[in-house]
């Protein structure tokens, strides 16, 4: 990992880092929950909804430390649609059309993780009383349960770790936790590939993260170490003249692939971009674990630039969200930005927002001033 930012000018500061917004949140919510798409910022109803992005606002919406009345609200029907869509042995239905109707049945994919993830925090943070117990229950029914797949259960675990750092006694989730870390696997002995998997596909940093959360609250420095090593490979290997190029769509083979195409030239090739803000925000989840749990500043670093991604400075020089709606844009392509704002890129957009007002506190804090 760089042990400092290469930003190209203008310099992007900490104190150039706009609030956490929820206009377009909210836009894009109704009395049933949260629609997945948007055509530009409005609203395409005939998608309907999905548990990932509910479950997303839920856990947007807890992590706020002050939340408006009006958020509070949006908390509760976020977590009244998960409820509904748990099926009774613990799993997740995904998809719900706009006229209310489930498009599937109850099991154990992505959704089914991303679920627990936003009810553990609920649990562990939820503003009211009786939105952390009914988060709890619905996170009860479903913590018994086990997917075959990592990244469902790198994300469920992300859930339990929000209630062990509540309840270090919570043997459920717990155990959760330390099978999801299993399930990951170690980071390997090639310092060119370090990490556990032949491909890096989609939400890696959360692999990343599991194991130092499984680390830190189990009390086992050496998953911790392998942990904070995958995170710091996996940074340096999305770092491209100082600053984040997150792995695309298309995933990487081999960093050193990805080196040969994307330092041949003064640009970045078309097959690094296509670049999702969720992956980004991601990154910006990782770090900041990372740091809460090790104390070390140099993962304000990468911390930052994954802040830094959303204002622009990206591979492109494009910035990624609109200042009249609040809302973000789906991806970065070599054509520049899909102009659509969909509710997956808008809450990574509000999570990074929040990791940067709190380094932003962090760092005020600190003789030198940080990244400030």
């Amino acid at each position: 990992m760089s042990a400092g930012l290469r930003l190209l000018p203008p310099p992007i500061r900490l104190t150039d880092v706009p609030e956490p917004r929820w206009d377009h949140v909210f836009r894009l919510s109704d009395d049933t929950g949260l629609l997945e798409h948007a055509r530009n910022a409005i609203v395409r109803r005939e998608h309907g909804y999905c548990v990932d992005d509910v479950a997303r606002g839920l856990l947007a919406a807890v992590r706020e430390p002050r939340p408006e009345p009006e958020l509070i609200r949006h908390a509760e029907r976020y977590l009244a649609f998960l409820t509904h869509a748990q099926g009774a042995a613990g799993g997740f239905r995904n998809r719900m059309s706009y006229d209310r109707r489930w498009q599937d049945e109850p099991s154990h994919g992505d959704w089914w993780g991303r679920a627990l993830w936003g009810l553990g925090a609920a649990a562990a943070r939820g503003q009211t009383r009786w939105l952390r117990r009914e988060a709890m229950n619905a996170f009860r029914q479903g913590v018994r349960n086990r997917s075959p797949w990592p990244r469902a259960m790198a994300f469920a675990a992300l859930g339990a770790a929000e209630v062990l750092r509540a309840e270090p006694r919570d043997r459920e989730a717990a155990q959760l936790l330390g099978d999801a870390a299993t399930v990951i696997g170690v980071p390997g002995s090639d310092p060119d590939w370090v990490w556990p998997e032949p491909e890096l596909t989609y939400a890696n940093p959360a692999l990343a993260e599991v194991i130092i959360a499984a680390g830190d609250l189990l009390g086992d420095e050496g998953l911790l170490t392998d942990g904070l090593r995958m995170l710091a490979w996996l940074c340096e290997a999305q770092e491209h003249r100082g600053r984040l190029s997150a792995v695309p769509v298309c995933g990487w083979r081999h960093r050193a692939r990805r080196n040969r195409i994307g330092d041949a030239d003064p640009g970045v090739a078309p097959d690094l971009l296509d670049q999702q803000p969720v992956e980004v925000a991601a990154t910006a989840d990782a770090c900041a674990t990372a740091a809460a749990v090790t104390g070390d500043e140099r993962w304000d670093g990468p911390l930052f630039q994954s802040i830094a991604w959303f204002l622009g400075d990206n591979d492109t020089g494009t910035v990624m969200w609109d200042s009249e709606t609040y809302g973000c844009y789906d991806g970065l392509t070599v054509d520049g930005p899909n102009l659509n704002q969909g509710a997956e890129s808008t809450l990574a957009l509000v999570s990074t927002l929040q990791h940067a007002r709190n380094l932003a506190s962090r760092s005020a804090t600190r003789p030198s001033g940080g990244l400030a």
